[in-house]
């Protein structure tokens, strides 16, 4: 009854959090109706039900169906799961340093983190992994192994792997695991320097600004901040990169709340690093949150181009309130608004909860805002770039494929385990186009075209209609050419595939710097800013007028 009684507190706990009395005094006896109610639902069933359940699980459940009605940003974490949102805002945790994945019912290492002791201890990308501290991983979930992995920093864990056709046994010490949100920062050349950033966790700013100093030291005259797919994070992390471009005391965002006292206003607190170098904040619609109020704050202040594609749209700012028993509610508490006073926020969720879909504000309930040089900006719908480039195209078929059935990935293995060591990524080339290849033919891999898909529907056709049998040969004749077609297929994509293998194998010698800095060399976007950066009167007529340009 202990677990129970932990349950029913919880719930006490979790309402009162998302009710303080000081605001919601009117509603105080709808929220114990309503408590009441739930409490009373709960022990009827755990008394009474003709089953046995769980009623944490069910609890849970309720929950997060509860908040899920919200919007996707308030929920429910338990102590058992602590350790994720640590390691979501402080991009640190104990463990072995290394991503795992899931390949139907094996779990494998997918990369490896420098400097972790899974690196120092000899773990690869491509390594099965069979058990852990001696219980079985396969059949395991990510989840599962993942909980045995991380543990207490100094402790031992014995991990044994299949490495090809051997089985290694790794006796490895855990360790305090740092993920820096800065990826890569250099010197891309014509002294522009390049810094990617892949979230905003504790730290990210002053690492940024080290970064930047480096850089300048180095000689650039321009600067490109990488924001794409970036999630966001901790929002004065973000207002202190802003603040290195900027006068100190510089208002970055404000944010509004129900509580009145929880409203805040954010502005820069340090002396800047350069107030003058021209800069490009790239884009895309996956970034958002605190990258949105990087790029945003920098819009309105018209102090860097923004390029690349209309961001997601997060407004919302979440905190986090303790809870009973160790878990913790995230919650959303306010919107915040940027410098021209616009909130990016592209989602009304309270309309959505009305209307029991998602309800997406449109052109006609936008408002205008003014940049610093008075350029027209709108709030409900991100941050709109100043110079749209819609990024590369999807890849082909082929590709996709290739990606997701891990041919690309087990190529690199194997690739990986016969070169033990390759050149610089600057001077890396990728060669062995024939061996790839060769390697798809060993590895089964088949698809569906687009053209074998109508040929298909063709053969289908001809057999209700009982025309197959009479030009059996000639189907037959042209199913062969449809397949000779694959390798002419892996040689039209050949550059996006070589891509893939190359950013895979760099990965897993040097790490994620080694990802980024490979990726670069095949990057438009990147040569787009660059361009921008180099021509500095287009800079400076892009930041002076209202106008959109385009690719």
């Amino acid at each position: 009854m202990g677990l129970k009684r932990n349950i029913y507190a919880a719930m006490v706990g979790l309402l009162a959090a998302v009710s303080p009395t000081s605001v919601l005094a009117n509603k105080n006896a709808e929220v114990s109706r309503n408590l009441e109610i739930y409490s009373t639902l709960l022990r009827e069933l755990d008394m009474f039900y003709v089953d046995t359940f769980s009623v944490e699980k069910t609890v849970e459940t309720g929950i997060d169906a509860m908040l899920n009605k919200i919007d996707p940003y308030t929920m429910y974490i338990p102590e058992r799961e602590m350790d994720d949102l640590k390691f979501m805002t402080t991009g640190t945790y104990a463990g072995v340093g290394s991503v795992i994945s899931q390949r139907d019912s094996l779990v494998v290492i997918q990369e490896v983190y420098e400097n972790s002791p899974s690196h120092k201890y000899g773990l690869k990308a491509g390594d099965v992994i069979l058990s852990v501290d001696g219980e079985k991983a396969v059949g395991s979930t990510t989840s599962d192994v993942s909980k045995k992995l991380r543990g207490v920093a100094g402790t031992s864990v014995k991990v044994v792997v299949k490495r090809a056709d051997k089985e290694v046994t790794l006796n490895i010490v855990r360790d305090n695991i740092t993920i820096s949100s800065v990826n890569l920062a250099k010197n891309i050349g014509d002294n522009i320097g390049y810094i990617h950033l892949t979230g905003f966790t504790t730290g990210t700013a002053d690492q940024f600004k080290t970064e930047l100093k480096r850089l300048k030291q180095s000689g650039i005259k321009g600067l490109i901040i990488d924001l794409r797919s970036n999630p966001g994070g901790i929002l004065s992390e973000a207002v202190d990169i802003v603040g290195c471009f900027v006068e100190k005391g510089t208002k970055v965002v404000y944010t509004k709340s129900k509580v009145k006292e929880w409203d805040e206003t954010f502005s820069t607190t340090k002396d800047p690093v350069d107030l003058d170098i021209p800069i490009v904040v790239m884009v895309n619609g996956e970034s958002a949150s605190a990258a949105e109020i990087v790029s945003g704050a920098l819009q309105d202040l018209d102090r860097a181009v923004i390029l690349g594609e209309r961001t997601y749209g997060k407004g919302l700012v979440q905190t986090s309130r303790s809870l009973p028993f160790g878990g913790s509610l995230k919650l959303t508490i306010s919107k915040y608004h940027i410098p021209s006073g616009r909130c990016i926020q592209a989602i009304d969720y309270a309309r959505t909860r009305e209307q029991g879909k998602k309800f997406v504000i449109p052109d006609s309930l936008t408002h205008e805002f003014k940049t610093k040089k008075g350029r027209i900006v709108k709030d409900g719908c991100g941050v709109m770039p100043d110079t749209v480039y819609t990024g590369d195209s999807i890849p082909a078929q082929i590709v996709y494929q290739l990606f997701v059935k891990n041919i690309i990935f087990d190529y690199c293995t194997k690739w990986a385990s016969e070169h033990p060591t390759i050149p610089s990524v600057s001077e890396f080339k990728f060669t062995d186009w024939q061996d790839f290849k060769n390697f798809v033919v060993s590895k089964d891999f088949s698809y569906k075209t687009d053209k074998e898909k109508l040929f298909d529907a063709l053969v289908e056709k001809a057999k209700k209609d009982s025309t197959y049998e009479a030009a059996k040969q000639q189907y037959d004749a042209l199913q062969m050419a449809l397949f000779r077609c694959q390798d002419e297929e892996l040689d039209n994509n050949k550059e996006e595939i070589i891509r893939l293998i190359s950013t895979d194998l760099a990965q897993r010698y040097y790490f994620q710097k080694g990802a980024s800095e490979e990726n670069l060399k095949y990057d438009k976007e990147t040569k787009r800013a660059s361009d921008i950066l180099r021509d500095r009167k287009a800079y400076d007529s892009i930041l002076s007028t209202s106008k959109k340009s385009s690719k």
